[in-house]
């Protein structure tokens, strides 16, 4: 196999893919008679890495631990270090992928090696960005330009905060002669768009330096934020605006794709992935230019789901990808597609192909020659798919570029050979550039067996016809451009003292013995890449295979084995493809001949780095030379049109429909098909269209009407259990997938579970593969479109394509039913990664919970940890921080279930790699919230908790409350839902039950460090707080307080208050001016206040924990049920208020208390009356300005919830509720008061669309966190749908500093003056640790009490943590005084214009003490005023950038509690729930999905009651 870098054990992150090895010293050189040099080096550690320079002998590797570089100039058999490198700061050696001359060394540093002669001589060059360690990045550092080869783009890292790194982007234009430049932030990968040599954006100026990169959301964005941006410039500012030159690409036809998470080169093609928010689906573009991007179209039964397809090796004129299509995860099979030219529709090849867990598939082509490659299939895929039988494998080939496949055959006998699954050497598994030459490990029989089973079988006509070579598998490899055939048997142990080779095609083969009896177990055999080298390279280790005690590196040097050099007689012509006459057959238009040696000849070509060109000969046209074209579908025979046919731009200019244009009959020739047009008409002959054909289909007209359907159900329930199953946004389907269930909640009697996939028009019972009762459903956290049904048994059933197919797995143990606690746990980026809670009993009363892993959806499991309370994935892509794949456990000390039995937390970066360690002893309980892990430990000798916070997962601080907050006897902690990077920490400050209230801390950037948001907030005896955050906005919340805090002998009272700027201030809501009947109410006040303000009740009072104020699709649109006046009153009198400005003003909209539901993102509002005899319900098309009713019943019924689709995107709504005791659902259709699409506009007049700005009333310029958004909303008066999902935040303008962009650093407290003084006693921080933490950092300032808030965006202005003297950092002085050195004349000003302006200051106090001095105006304030909200409450403020995780006050026992009781214990009583890089190996290329402060992309998402937690409450009551 040619040098692309060997398998082997990893050795550290590092020598994940391109490190390993250390050199000691060679034993002798043996020279065999009439056969090969071979010379054998010894190595502590394993060779791995080898690198050929093309062209040449010279090699290169790298030791594994010792980090040297070496260097053979003779192919491997002598080895130098290589000169001028500091080898024990080499981290990584990377090839240039283009010039055959040039490589690199890189550092952890910004320091690194280049050489451009082959490593004869080295120099340094400076990146400024630190070399990347993200595990998605590693082997990815550098990306060449294939024309312009000093074009070289560097992925970094930049560290703004300790362990919080983002990837940059660094380039050069001159191969790092000068320093690199900046290229762009926030990104996940950047690339050339030329980014092959075959690929092309058709412009010459586009090719040389055009660039597409994945950009992040922000530091702690999830890849649904990810986006696709396109720069001509490198990303600079074209003008003098200073604005970046960079765009997103129309990916889908006028709409912004989110969820990029992957791009890929594909021959002439460019790939990209897309994932939809939580759903395992993506969608893929494809574009052959950066400029047209076209969706690609699968078969309606091979959806893409995340890590589930394999971009193939594709040919130059189609895209081949393997999907899979098995359900059983642990032994996966996949569907074989290929595209059309474009790459815009795929059909099949193949079914159930073979596939491995890691998305490899057993698929190759044999090298340069077009229209053959060998596939692995799966024979006995129904046995499998049950988990009946394991896989039977069969060998198949094809001669036609898939058309057709046939078996692989020696003689009669059908052989079957193993594939890129199972890959024991590197490179290519079957073939090489030698022309025809193709070997593989296989055997005889009815399928593939064991690979040690095996033996080598050769074929020398690509495939056609085979022969067996040597017995047993073997390594093997070509050279001298297939005139030498080498194999060395592979072996686990070290027995192998011989290799075979063979000079005739492998009709003999002769043996040569390793010098000096040598005993080796191979691992890889390699040659240059083009296979025409009389030279091979053998790493093997010393010992076994399981105990290597030392590797070798083994030359063998065929050069001198014959003298002669072949002739024109030697040679002879071979066509690639024959048909069954052995007549030359034609692909693309093309016969294929190569010119090669005869197998008997006896000479060697000896043509060195020189691959063999074929020669082609053009063939008649003939069907297979067509295809579908653009936007034709293929039906059979025929190609019919997907769309409107495309008219010439002459044709259809007038109005008459029946006018004619010659246009596209469907079929084309394949682009780069040579085929030769005989007489006739072809295939592409155009044919008339008339101008009718260029149109769509005509929208169905609205019906200005809206319908409704009711269903009944049958039997004796009065709830139901609901669960919503969500498409992804860029899902084509147009299902609205329900799961209801309805049961008594008294008796606990559960009826059959039913879907509806129209949003509740019909009702289907599901079919379940089983008759086991389900006692609850419940749906994936991050992958809406996935549901699970427990059942008591140790059976679950599942679906994951929302609820079309259903399936099960069996976990080890039962779920303990006793508990009111999910047992399962979910992975934010791997869906089918679950952890399973089973109890498991000693004996009779004596049971513990157990987890346990699976990585397959449940087809296999491995055991966590027994004795746990709980274990969570903490990790996530949005977190590089902290391992994707950690997990975190709550868990008993000792195994069993004594009292004095204390837990501890527990975590494993990559389980089951590396097992559990403890992170803390005696711990109470622990919460993830955003990007913290928050956790409770006991004082037991006091009785009380302290908490710890972490954002690793693996070392945890302290929190440091205000040292004026004391709380004598902390029990209970609440995260509520937390802003990006900072913590909203609930601290209990009365116990009293019927009293019980606390205090919002909000952390720092680490969740350490608190001080006071709000006091006295109101909680449940749950613990469940008054706390509401605004969806999509920044910064927006509202809280309940108990006013009367000092009374414990009356009920509290409570008031509602307002933050607009996420709780560094707070306010009244304002009441409205009037009530619904336009009178006024008995106080009034414009900006509310202590007399007179709209009260809301809260979350504590809910009745439907998953019912959310606002919606994350209405943007500035909020409800709440509420009184105007002093105090909130009592639930029975309250009405119904909205606001649509995001609480800057309200209204009352309906007397009494409604529910509501949000749809067409936000242009439907709906509201019904909750749990009162009605018939209709009300709406409103303009954001509750106007109000209409709709009778959707002829009697009075009672209506329970209201519901739509989470994503608020539906125009369908469901009301849930009974008539007597019968249950029933309604279906209310809004889609016929619509039937044209929105569109925008540049033109403001013509658009539908309008921006919108929230204010801030608290602030005078409205930014909140450095920066002013803009959000994109339908215009009111519009007559119209959204066609698509909107991306509502449009534009981000970044504001000067202010004194709001600053909070009071630690130790420092703020007085009555708005100043941050330092606490009396402490000290402050260290201000060189700024140094310590940031190597590069030149200076540092003196503490001035202030910091700037962490996600603040702001720019220049008033920069309060910089007014104080700056100093040098230590070993920086010189940078310094250049930086901050005065000139001459500087000197001058600083001495003399001071003196002047004194003088001038010391006259005007003169003339003006008399009449102004000691007088106090009114109106007049300072800038940091005694009234300033930073004074009345010392709040440290934290941009809420990123997602959140929550939207609702959520605690950290609810996880467990998600399902109550009254669904076998599984469902709230209060309600109803609501429910990327490509990389290589050998010649594949695989999207998955992994995983820069994009600050001010405020996303939040609404989520369910189980995500937010309390620290402290072992409780198991329900609330």
């Amino acid at each position: 196999m040619r040098a692309r870098g060997a398998s082997g054990a990893r050795a550290s992150l590092w020598s994940t893919i391109f490190l390993l090895t250390a050199l000691l010293w060679s034993t002798p050189t043996v020279h065999a008679k009439n056969g090969p040099t071979i010379v054998a080096k010894e190595f502590e550690n394993p060779p791995n890495n080898v690198n050929y320079f093309k062209g040449s002998n010279v090699v290169l590797f790298q030791e594994a631990y010792g980090h040297t570089v070496w260097r053979s100039t003779d192919g491997g058999a002598t080895w130098s270090k290589a000169e001028g490198i500091e080898h024990d700061k080499a981290a990584a050696l990377v090839m240039h992928e283009y010039d055959p001359k040039r490589a690199y060394v890189l550092t952890h540093g910004n320091v690194h090696w280049r050489t451009d002669n082959q490593g004869e001589t080295w120099q340094t060059f400076f990146t400024d960005a630190y070399t990347s360690n993200f595990m998605d990045t590693i082997g990815r550092w550098m990306r060449f330009h294939p024309d312009d080869w000093n074009k070289i783009m560097f992925t970094g890292m930049d560290c703004p905060f300790p362990d919080l790194c983002e990837e940059v982007v660094m380039y050069t234009e001159d191969g790092f002669e000068s320093d690199a430049k900046f290229l762009r932030g926030h990104t996940q990968g950047c690339w050339w768009a030329k980014s092959s040599p075959l690929f092309t954006t058709g412009q010459e100026d586009l090719d040389k330096q055009r660039i597409l990169c994945i950009i992040r959301g922000g530091i702690f964005s999830p890849q649904e934020d990810n986006r696709l941006v396109i720069s001509d410039n490198f990303f600079q500012a074209k003008g003098e605006d200073g604005v970046i030159q960079e765009y997103e690409p129309d990916l889908n036809g006028g709409s912004s794709i989110q969820g990029i998470v992957s791009l890929v080169e594909v021959k002439k093609y460019l790939l990209v992935a897309a994932t939809s928010r939580n759903t395992a689906e993506m969608t893929l573009f494809v574009s052959g230019d950066t400029i047209k991007w076209h969706r690609a179209v699968f078969p309606r039964d091979h959806p893409l789901l995340e890590a589930s397809y394999t971009v193939l090796e594709s040919t130059n004129y189609s895209i081949q990808i393997d999907v899979r299509t098995s359900r059983r995860l642990s032994n996966p099979m996949g569907t074989l597609l290929t595209s059309n030219s474009n790459g815009t529709y795929f059909t099949r090849n193949a079914e159930h192909t073979n596939r491995n867990f890691e998305s490899y598939v057993d698929f190759e082509k044999v090298s340069n020659i077009q229209g053959i490659f060998l596939v692995n299939q799966v024979e006995n895929w129904e046995e499998v798919e049950e988990g009946k039988a394991d896989k039977k494998v069969k060998t198949k080939i094809t001669f036609n570029d898939g058309r057709t496949f046939e078996s692989v055959k020696t003689g009669d006998e059908e052989i079957h050979l193993h594939s890129v699954t199972e890959m024991n050497n590197v490179g290519p598994v079957f073939s090489s550039p030698a022309p025809g030459l193709v070997m593989g490990n296989g055997n005889h029989g009815g399928h593939l067996k064991a690979y040690w089973e095996s033996h080598l079988y050769i074929s020398d006509d690509a495939g056609r016809t085979w022969i067996e070579g040597p017995k047993g598998p073997h390594k093997y490899e070509f050279g001298d451009q297939g005139s030498i055939l080498l194999a060395v048997r592979d072996s686990e142990e070290a027995d192998v003292k011989e290799i075979r080779y063979s000079l005739d095609h492998g009709k003999n083969w002769d043996t040569a013995e390793l010098p000096d009896g040598l005993s080796i177990s191979p691992w890889t055999l390699l040659t240059t890449q083009d296979s025409s080298s009389l030279k091979f390279i053998l790493t093997a280790r010393k010992g076994s295979r399981l105990s290597p005690t030392g590797f070798y590196l083994i030359s063998i040097d065929f050069e001198g084995l014959h003298e002669d050099t072949c002739k024109d007689s030697d040679m002879e012509d071979w066509f690639a493809r024959v048909d069954d006459d052995g007549k030359p057959s034609c692909v693309m238009g093309h016969t294929q001949k190569y010119h090669r040696r005869k197998k008997d000849a006896k000479c060697f070509i000896k043509q060195e780095f020189k691959d063999p060109p074929p020669e082609s000969s053009p063939c008649d046209c003939v069907d297979a030379d067509f295809e579908c074209d653009f936007n034709f579908v293929r039906e059979g025979d025929e190609c019919k049109p997907a769309g409107p046919v495309k008219a010439p731009e002459d044709a259809c200019k007038g109005d008459d429909p029946n006018e004619t244009f010659m246009g596209s009959a469907g079929w084309r020739l394949i682009p780069g098909n040579e085929c030769k047009r005989t007489g006739g008409d072809q295939k592409d002959k155009q044919k008339e269209w008339k101008c009718s054909d260029t149109q769509g289909s005509p929208n169905t007209p609205g019906s200005d009407k809206i319908e409704h359907v009711q269903h009944p159900f049958e039997g004796d329930f009065d709830r139901f259990d609901k669960h919503y199953l969500e498409r992804g946004d860029l899902d084509s389907e147009s299902d609205e997938t329900i799961i209801v269930r309805p049961y008594k909640a008294l008796s606990r009697t559960k009826s059959d579970i039913f879907i509806s996939h129209d949003h509740g028009k019909n009702w289907t019972k599901a079919k379940l593969p089983g008759d086991e009762e389900v006692y609850a459903v419940i749906t994936h956290l991050y992958a809406k479109d996935v549901a699970f049904l427990l059942t008591r048994e140790k059976k679950v059933f599942y679906t994951v394509d929302r609820g079309r197919h259903f399936d099960y797995f069996e976990p080890r143990d039962e779920p303990d039913t006793s508990l009111d606690r999910v047992p399962l746990a979910f992975h934010p980026d791997r869906p089918d990664w679950l952890i399973w809670h089973g109890k498991k009993c000693r004996s009779k009363g004596d049971c513990y919970l157990e987890a346990s892993l699976s990585m397959d959806r449940g087809d296999s499991w491995e055991t966590i940890k027994r004795n746990v309370v709980k274990c969570e994935f903490t990790g996530s892509s949005a977190y590089k921080f902290r391992n994707n794949t950690q997990i975190l456990c709550l868990a008993r000390e000792r195994e069993d279930n004594d009292d004095n039995n204390p837990l501890q937390l527990l975590y494993s970066d990559e389980f089951p790699k590396y097992k559990m360690n403890v992170a803390l002893e005696n711990v109470s309980n622990f919460a993830t919230m955003a990007e913290f892990i928050v956790v409770a430990t006991e004082n037991r000798t006091e009785g009380t908790l302290n908490a710890l916070a972490s954002m690793n997962g693996r070392d945890y601080a302290p929190a440091h409350f205000p040292y004026n907050f004391q709380v004598p006897h902390t029990n209970a902690y609440t995260v509520l839902d937390s802003s990006t990077h900072a913590v909203n920490l609930f601290v209990v400050t009365e116990e009293e039950e019927n009293h019980r209230y606390g205090s919002i801390l909000k952390s720092n950037s680490n969740g350490t460090s608190y001080v006071l948001s709000i006091a006295g907030v109101n909680c449940d005896r749950g613990y469940y707080v008054d706390f509401e955050k605004m969806l999509g906005l920044e910064g927006v919340v509202l809280v309940n307080t108990v006013e009367n805090r000092g009374s414990d002998s009356e009920p509290k009272k409570l008031v509602t208050r307002i933050s607009h700027n996420d709780g560094a201030g707070w306010g009244f809501l304002p009441p409205p001016e009037r009530d619904l009947d336009g009178k006024e109410f008995t106080c009034s006040s414009k900006n509310g206040d202590e007399s007179c303000a709209l009260h809301i009740h809260g979350y504590t009072e809910r009745s439907d924990y998953g019912k959310t104020y606002s919606s994350e699709s209405a943007v500035g649109i909020m409800f709440g049920v509420g009184n105007v006046g002093p105090i909130l009153g009592d639930p029975k009198d309250a009405d119904t208020y909205m606001t649509a400005d995001a609480g800057l003003s309200w209204k009352m909209v309906k007397r009494g208390s409604w529910t509501w539901s949000f749809g067409d993102q936000g242009s439907i509002v709906v509201l019904a009356q909750r749990n009162t005899r009605s018939k209709s319900v009300s709406y409103s098309l303009d954001r509750g300005d106007t109000w209409n009713d709709y009778t959707f019943s002829e009697t009075d019924v009672v209506i329970t919830d209201i519901t739509t689709v989470r994503s608020g995107s539906s125009r369908n709504f469901l009301l849930w509720g009974h008539e007597g005791d019968k249950l029933f659902t309604v279906n209310i259709d809004f889609s016929g008061l619509a039937s044209e699409p929105c569109k925008a506009d540049e033109d403001t007049n013509k658009s539908d669309y309008e921006l919108w700005s929230p204010e801030h009333p608290m602030q005078l310029n409205d930014c909140l966190f450095g920066h002013q958004n803009q959000y994109i909303r339908k215009k009111k008066d519009r007559k119209c749908y959204n066609g698509y999902k909107l991306q509502h935040l449009y534009n981000v303008k970044n504001c000067e500093c202010t004194r709001q962009d600053f909070e009071c650093d630690y130790n420092f407290e703020m007085d009555n003056h708005g100043h941050c003084g330092l606490v009396e006693g402490l000290r402050p921080l260290d201000p060189e640790q700024v140094c310590k933490e940031n190597p590069d950092e030149v200076e540092y300032y003196e503490p001035s009490g202030f910091r700037r808030i962490p996600l603040t965006t702001c720019k220049g202005g008033f920069e309060a943590d910089k007014v104080l003297a700056s100093h040098p950092c230590p070993g920086h002085e010189e940078e310094f005084e250049k930086v901050r050195g005065i000139s001459g004349v500087g000197l001058f000003f600083a001495i003399v214009v001071p003196i002047g302006f004194a003088s001038l200051a010391g006259w005007w106090v003169y003339r003006n003490w008399q009449s102004n001095f000691g007088q106090i105006r009114l109106g007049e304030q300072s800038g940091l005023d005694s009234d300033s909200p930073w004074v009345k409450y010392p709040v440290v403020t934290v941009s809420a950038v990123a997602a959140v995780i929550g939207a609702m006050p959520l605690l950290i026992g609810s996880l467990w509690r998600s399902v109550s009781s009254a669904v076998g214990k599984f469902r709230s009583s209060r309600g109803d729930s609501g429910g990327r890089y490509s990389w290589l190996r050998g010649s594949q290329r695989r999207y998955t999905t992994r995983d820069s402060f994009a600050r001010g992309r405020s996303d939040y998402a609404i989520v369910n009651e189980d995500e937010g937690e309390l620290l402290g409450d072992d409780s198991d009551e329900e609330v």
